[in-house]
C-alpha cells in the first residue's frame, strides 16, 4: 500500500503538466494560426485545473502510460485553411509531449547518476515517468480515432469524402477507446511501441 501510494505521488507532477502542455500547445497552435478561441476560453495556461478530463486522468494513473484530457475548443472556420490548419494544432499536442520526452531523457542522462546516489533519487525516478508519461500521451493520441489528435489527422490527410466519413466517427470515439482499452486491445497494440521509444530515449 505505501509503494503505491508513494508511485501515485511520484505520478502528480508528471501526469498534470504534461496533459497541461499537450492542451496548451494545441491552443497556442490555433492562435498563432488565426483562431482565438481557446485563447478566449481560458485554455492557454498550464494550470491543469483548466484540462482535467476526470476519466482520461484516471486512466492515466491506472495504466500509468496513457490519457487524455479535456480537449481545447478550436474553430476551424478561422483558420485560412480549415483542414490543413487542424492538422497542424492536432500534431501540436503529442509533438509536444514527443518533445518533452527527449528534453527530460537528455536530462536524465546528465543528472540521473548524480541523483541516483543521493536522497533525491524520487526526483530522478520522476524525471523517468516524464519520460514514460509524454511518449504515451503522445502515441496514444496518435491512435486515428476522433477525437484523439490522430482521428483530426486523418480526417486532415484523407481525400475530403473520406475525410467527411470519418469525421463521423467522433460521437462514439472515446465509447471506442474505453472498448480498446478494457479489451486490453491496446496493451498489443500500442504499449510495445511506447516501451520501444522509451526505451531508446532512455539508452540515450
Amino acid at each position: 500500500m505505501k509503494n503505491q501510494i508513494t508511485q501515485i505521488i511520484l505520478l502528480i507532477v508528471p501526469v498534470l503538466f504534461s496533459l497541461s502542455v499537450h492542451e496548451t500547445c494545441h491552443g497556442l497552435a490555433a492562435y498563432k494560426l488565426g483562431d482565438p478561441t481557446a485563447k478566449l476560453a481560458g485554455r492557454l495556461t498550464l494550470n491543469p485545473l483548466k484540462h482535467i478530463d476526470v476519466i482520461g486522468l484516471l486512466v492515466l494513473f491506472i495504466t500509468r502510460m496513457i490519457g487524455w484530457a479535456k480537449p481545447v475548443p478550436v474553430d476551424p472556420r478561422n483558420f485560412k485553411n480549415p483542414r490543413k490548419g487542424m492538422l497542424w494544432v492536432a500534431l501540436a499536442g503529442p509533438g509536444s509531449n514527443m518533445g518533452l520526452a527527449v528534453i527530460f531523457a537528455i536530462i536524465l542522462k546528465f543528472v540521473g547518476p548524480v541523483l541516483f546516489t543521493t536522497l533525491l533519487y524520487p526526483i530522478k525516478m520522476m524525471i523517468e515517468i516524464m519520460v514514460v508519461i509524454n511518449v504515451g500521451l503522445a502515441i496514444f493520441n496518435l491512435i486515428p480515432i476522433p477525437p484523439l489528435d490522430g482521428g483530426r489527422v486523418m480526417v486532415g490527410v484523407l481525400p475530403e469524402n473520406m475525410a467527411r466519413s470519418w469525421a463521423q466517427i467522433e460521437p462514439y470515439g472515446f465509447v471506442i477507446l474505453l472498448v480498446l482499452i478494457f479489451t486490453r486491445a491496446v496493451d498489443y497494440v500500442v504499449f510495445p511501441i511506447i516501451l520501444k521509444i522509451v526505451n531508446t530515449l532512455l539508452m540515450i
